[in-house]
């Protein structure tokens, strides 16, 4: 399989370079951690200048091989991170996208892209975390609405969304994977409370969602109702095979600084600790391998990723959280100041072999889809 640029993508990559090394002077700096309205109008800033600039849309109308250049070379110019247009963007956004209406397509897609409405994920739940499908978060239908009670955990940018891509059960009585519908909820509908959740390293970009007889339209549902899991199989395989893809970049990155700060402090006289950097080089440059392998294989399909992103996503989690251990031993004492450079980003790595579906969810997928092994008992 050839894996290098064709001469139009080349095109697209050199004037994207270009274009970043113009624009990114000129953006304002970024708030502080703790301050989401104004991380919010940031993140939507930058989104409203991809969109001026005619890059709003490669999420989703660009072939993989292009997106790909743009996580690429937006990662490697320092370009801001999609942050609270997460969801949007790289979850809900590509959804609808695929499995929407026209209706509904022309209603959300354009906000986003635009930089003008956030998104949230209202999928786990307190006793629904890795066995996703056994949500109880409850909605049935009155008239031309849903009404929705239940709650929800580790609900990302809720306290700045306008939009929620929800999951609930509506029918109860249906094999657990096959009662579940995908709903596009408004986070000002009467009856939602959000509270802030703060994780280990003192930020707060997670929250508790209850649901309270919440009123959710019928047409606000993407998909057929009962055929949620499907629907959110396709939420799951973009999450899954690209949302990561400018972290790989960005982890390649660290490693570079993390071998001069060695070099700078004496640790790089350790032979074992080098030994450990040139593994997890070796281990990114075969994950950055694997993603354009996947995405062209998702440009052949015609198709969103395949299950191949979740052996990336598998190896890309416990590398992330190799490097910010080896970054420990880099630093030293210095290990311990949440000052210094790596050590949140330690912390937080703690939480991708949890995040977008634990790992041992994606050893499963890979055992039952890939190698064809029986589902366990």
């Amino acid at each position: 399989m050839d894996l290098s640029d064709s001469p139009e993508d080349a095109e697209f990559r050199a004037r994207l370079r270009e274009w970043l090394g113009k624009v990114l002077p000129t953006l304002p700096p970024k708030p502080s951690p703790d301050d989401w309205p104004g991380r919010r109008a940031h993140d939507l800033n930058w989104q409203r200048t991809l969109y001026d600039a005619g890059y709003a849309d490669v999420h989703w109308q660009a072939s993989p091989a292009v997106r790909l250049i743009f996580l690429e070379e937006t990662e490697r110019a320092g370009a801001p991170y999609v942050g609270a247009n997460f969801v949007g963007l790289l979850h809900a956004g590509p959804t609808i996208a695929a499995e929407g209406t026209p209706a509904q397509r022309a209603r959300w897609l354009p906000p986003v892209l635009r930089g003008e409405e956030v998104w949230c994920q209202g999928f786990s739940e307190p006793d629904a975390g890795s066995d996703l499908a056994a949500l109880r978060t409850r909605a049935w239908r009155d008239g031309d609405d849903y009404v929705v009670s239940g709650s929800k955990i580790w609900t990302s940018h809720a306290e700045v969304a306008d939009w929620c891509e929800l999951l609930v059960r509506t029918d109860p009585g249906a094999p657990k994977h096959r009662g579940i519908t995908w709903l596009a909820m408004p986070m000002d509908a009467p009856g939602i409370t959000v509270r802030p959740l703060r994780t280990l390293a003192g930020s707060a970009e997670f929250a508790e969602v209850f649901l309270d007889e919440v009123r959710v339209p019928v047409a606000h549902r993407v998909g057929e109702e009962n055929d949620g899991w499907r629907v959110t199989m396709v939420t799951l395989s973009f999450e899954r095979g690209t949302a990561f893809v400018g972290e790989v970049v960005a982890c390649r990155r660290v490693l570079g600084e993390l071998a001069l700060e060695a070099r700078r402090n004496g640790r790089w006289d350790d032979p074992a600790l080098r030994r450990r950097l040139g593994a997890l080089d070796a281990g990114f440059r075969a994950l950055w391998r694997l993603t354009q392998w996947n995405v062209s294989e998702a440009e052949a399909a015609g198709g969103p990723p395949g299950i191949g992103g979740s052996v990336f996503k598998l190896r890309y989690s416990q590398a992330r959280q190799e490097l910010y251990d080896v970054a420990a031993d880099v630093l030293g004492d210095d290990a311990l100041d949440l000052d210094r450079p790596w050590v949140a980003d330690r912390l937080s790595s703690l939480s991708y072999t949890i995040a977008a579906g634990t790992s041992q969810i994606q050893r499963n997928i890979v055992a039952e889809r890939i190698l064809g092994l029986p589902k366990g008992r």
